[in-house]
């Protein structure tokens, strides 16, 4: 923590520990740096991300211009640093018992790791080459798998609150892609669409229905 030359401030007494909380919860990635709104001064300072020190200028503007519904709680808001680092903030304003702005807390987020880790996390999850489907043309279990799975992402509701009209599309799917001509295919579908074996006859039933008609002469 840095501190100004008065570090008897009644302010930095009352509201350093809280600071320095943070700092030490979210340090080295977050910086936290407690303002006198009254002469425009940094009061403290703890794991600056600059050469800011206590006594240079905050430069906050006018706190009477904020959004007063804000309820003296402003952000998660974005800023940048001079060499490109993306910053998530959040500003408090700190009164006193007379409801006067005494002080205002800002913490200063650095988002770098978070977005390190989330690219690590999305290149580790995204396929990099097509699947060599050759290597699953006989595996029908890999196929109901894939063809439910498919199906559910682009719905995007689970496979317990799939509608009738849902599971007759799937196990058109299913049926185009000549699963049903695999023995013991039955189960593992019922297995994958969570219904039982008789419900998916029924399904497998209406489906067939209409070209049995059609056949007809």
């Amino acid at each position: 923590m840095e501190v100004g030359e008065d570090s008897t401030d009644h302010r930095v007494r009352t509201w350093g520990p809280a600071g320095q909380a943070v700092a030490l919860l979210l340090g080295p990635y977050a910086e936290v740096v407690l303002h006198d709104p009254d002469t425009d001064r940094v009061l403290a300072i703890w794991n600056p991300m600059d050469s800011r020190k206590p006594g240079d200028p905050s430069l906050l503007g006018e706190l009477d211009r904020l959004d007063p519904a804000a309820r003296d709680v402003f952000g998660p808001y974005e800023k940048w640093l001079a060499d490109g680092r993306r910053l998530s903030s959040v500003s408090a304003v700190l009164r006193d018992p007379d409801g006067r702005a005494a002080a205002v807390l800002c913490v200063n987020l650095d988002r770098t790791p978070l977005e390190q880790a989330a690219a690590v996390l999305s290149a580790f999850g995204a396929p990099t080459a097509p699947r060599p489907e050759p290597l699953f043309d006989e595996d029908w279990n890999e196929r109901v798998r894939h063809i439910v799975g498919t199906y559910v992402r682009e719905c995007g509701r689970p496979v317990e609150r799939l509608t009738r009209a849902d599971r007759l599309s799937v196990v058109a799917r299913l049926d185009e892609a000549k699963v049903f001509a695999a023995r013991r295919a039955a189960p593992a579908v019922a297995a994958a669409l969570r219904v039982s074996r008789s419900t998916l006859y029924a399904l497998l039933a209406d489906l067939r229905a209409p070209r049995a008609k059609d056949r007809t002469p």
